[in-house]
């Protein structure tokens, strides 16, 4: 039986820009959907599904997210200072590998919101992660079905779940959720200061090692203000 992952790192420190002028005065994170900020949608699922420590990093007006998880216990936040530089989300995650820890862990975007399905997603995804045969295995949400989505997708799926980058004038299935169950070896060898997780999920792909599971449910991409309104509008339907 799989071990669900404790551990989670949560990715908070981009600029927002796409999210002006709501980013004027707030860090993403903190606005607020359905009447709770996106960062606290994510780190309520993540409690629920059992991580007891999230480790969450920090740049853009770095003190607001500090303030407001201050009091949080569940799970137990640890903060990992980008203040200095703007890792991106590659090197965000090296800087915080200590406070991670050697375990697989789930690692997710803190403004990134979807309705779950039957059973909650990051439980589908700890089910379905198996660290003899993957080095990541992401949240896919179906392009045709998520709201608030503009893009062309992201991947391609085999039967067996392993993952195809998409071709730069292809059309793909599937989008890449924000969420992820990574392993800590993803990241031997990595660039040194910033880069993006993508170089690592390229090289997992050509190693076979980069799978995805297919969200239950429905993904909202909540990447500009006017998008808060479908948002809410979904999250409405789905509790009526």
């Amino acid at each position: 039986m799989p071990i669900a992952p404790r551990t989670a790192m949560v990715l908070a420190a981009g600029l927002g820009e796409r999210m002006r002028p709501l980013t004027d005065r707030m860090p993403k994170p903190l606005v607020p959907v359905a009447g709770k900020p996106l960062i606290d949608h994510v780190l309520d699922r993540l409690a629920a599904a059992g991580v007891v420590r999230a480790v969450v990093n920090v740049h853009y007006l770095a003190d607001m997210i500090e303030r407001h998880l201050k009091s949080r216990t569940r799970p137990q936040i640890v903060i990992s200072d980008e203040r200095e530089k703007l890792l991106n989300t590659g090197g965000g995650v090296v800087k915080a590998l200590d406070a991670i820890g050697r375990e697989p862990f789930f690692h997710v975007n803190s403004d990134t919101i979807w309705i779950d399905g039957v059973k909650p997603n990051l439980e589908r995804l700890a089910e379905a992660f198996d660290p003899t045969t993957m080095d990541a295995l992401l949240l896919l949400a179906p392009v045709s079905t998520s709201i608030g989505y503009p893009g062309r997708g992201d991947f391609t799926m085999a039967p067996d779940g392993r993952l195809t980058r998409r071709g730069e004038r292809d059309i793909a299935p599937f989008v890449y959720a924000g969420a992820a169950i990574l392993r800590p070896e993803l990241f031997k060898g990595a660039p040194d200061g910033a880069f993006s997780l993508t170089t690592l999920f390229s090289r997992a792909e050509a190693a076979g090692r980069l799978h995805g599971q297919r969200l239950e449910g429905v993904w909202m991409h909540v990447g500009t203000p006017e998008a808060i309104k479908d948002a809410e509008a979904a999250i409405t339907a789905s509790a009526a």
